[in-house]
């Protein structure tokens, strides 16, 4: 069933240009004007395409620096706050850090300070020193 519909749709493209062509020729024939008419009116209907085309091109060359401009600022902006974000979680890190230091060195003095009282507490019920 789809090879069929693929060759009728090959099939029915290859008729609508082979009518596109005897339809130009039938016309070209049955023009009105000569032929070197025709031919004038045909060189200048294709220098205006010509012209057409190159005004597009040119318009969707400008259109494309915009865009590449408008992309490249926003890259930029991305790359600047990426970095401010970058910065900002180093900074917060380094204080999570100093912190953490501060905590641990605040643990050990405790403990140094617990280890002093337990030897001090153990000489004085026992009378024994513990200068280990």
């Amino acid at each position: 069933m789809s090879e069929n519909d693929n060759d009728s749709g090959i099939s029915g493209l290859g008729w609508f240009l082979a009518g596109l062509g005897i339809g130009a020729l039938v016309g070209v024939l049955y023009a009105p004007k000569a032929g070197k008419e025709t031919r004038e009116d045909l060189k200048a209907s294709a220098l205006d395409a010509r012209d057409k085309a190159a005004a597009l091109a040119q318009q969707a060359q400008e259109k494309a620096a915009v865009f590449a401009q408008q992309g490249k600022e926003q890259v930029s902006e991305y790359v600047d706050r990426g970095k401010e974000y970058y910065d900002r979680g180093r900074t917060q890190w380094a204080q999570y850090v100093e912190k953490g230091k501060g905590l641990i060195q605040d643990h050990q003095d405790r403990i140094a300070a617990a280890v002093e009282a337990g030897k001090s507490a153990y000489s004085n019920t026992t009378g024994e020193s513990t200068d280990s």
